[in-house]
């Protein structure tokens, strides 16, 4: 048994040749092309993000498009999208001409409901945004404006019209009143849940340096309640600009809304659908804009 066992510690590997390393690197190195690929694909990967990006959003257009068109198809009375297509040529070839007061371009009636919007929309950010912040910080101020938003926020904005042409004797205040009145309440909800969920552990910071109701506001409050506030805000817009389109209907005068019903009252469809294409655009771009203002100003993720 000892030489057997001499003779297996005696049977030592043969060292490797170098024709067996060689191929062992070799079968190592092998997979170099794949990497490469690998690469080639990554580098590629931007493009077809891209295609990815715009590929659903056009795929959406076609098939709205074609289902108009089996509309129009079934309904004769009914635009096609080419009928409406060459209608908007003529009617953006000189969107901002004026042959008498009510007989402006589509561009002026934009203008008009965009300047309604603006008034309406900023005095309700000048009275809404404090008096959010003054509610979410006094309880007092909580339970007594509790009860009056709950009761008065479920009213339909249009519901107020008849009061602001009662007091206003004019349509045009009247409509600025309903945006203003409907605009108010996301803005004062939001702004004072976000206030209210300010971490207490701020506030005792704030207590304990013994900081003034100022400082307060500007270095604790602010900063913590702009996410709520931009959302609110956000919220406001949206509701302001689909209600002027509807005052604008009931009041007359200049107007995206009114130019709509004119157009109604002469049977003239393609108008109609491209001043429905236009409030859409519109609206789009204003809820763009508070979305890359809330990026700007807040670090959290923003969603449209």
């Amino acid at each position: 048994m000892s030489a057997v066992m001499e003779t297996m510690m005696n049977d030592k590997p043969a060292p490797a040749s170098p024709t067996t390393t060689a191929a062992a690197a070799a079968s190592v190195a092998a997979p170099a092309p794949a990497v490469k690929k690998v690469k080639a694909a990554k580098r590629s990967l931007p493009f077809a993000g891209w295609f990815m990006k715009v590929l659903p959003p056009l795929t959406g257009l076609a098939f709205l498009v074609l289902v108009w068109q089996i509309v129009a198809a079934k309904t004769g009375n009914f635009p096609t999208p080419l009928v409406t297509l060459q209608e908007a040529i003529k009617l953006f070839s000189d969107p901002f001409y004026r042959t008498g007061p009510n007989d402006q371009g589509i561009g002026w009636n934009v203008l008009a409901s965009l300047q309604r919007v603006a008034i309406g929309f900023g005095l309700a950010a000048v009275v809404g945004i404090p008096l959010g912040f003054l509610i979410g910080r006094v309880r007092f101020l909580s339970g007594m404006f509790g009860p009056i938003i709950s009761l008065l926020k479920p009213v339909s904005p249009l519901a107020w019209l008849p009061i602001g042409l009662l007091v206003f004797k004019s349509a045009n205040p009247a409509a600025i009143w309903s945006i203003f009145i409907c605009s108010i309440w996301p803005m004062i909800i939001n702004t004072a849940v976000g206030v209210q969920r300010v971490p207490q552990d701020y506030m005792n910071v704030a207590r304990v340096l013994n900081l003034s109701e100022w400082k307060i506001l500007t270095k604790i409050l602010f900063p913590s309640v702009l996410p709520y506030m931009l959302t609110g805000v956000r919220l406001a817009i949206g509701t302001a600009w689909l209600v002027i389109v509807a005052a604008e209907m009931l009041t007359g005068g200049v107007g995206i809304g009114f130019w709509v019903w004119d157009e109604w009252n002469n049977l003239n469809v393609p108008h109609i659908i491209i001043a429905i294409v236009v409030i859409g655009v519109v609206g789009l771009i204003l809820e763009q804009l508070l979305v890359a203002l809330a990026k700007a100003f807040t670090y959290e993720e923003v969603s449209s």
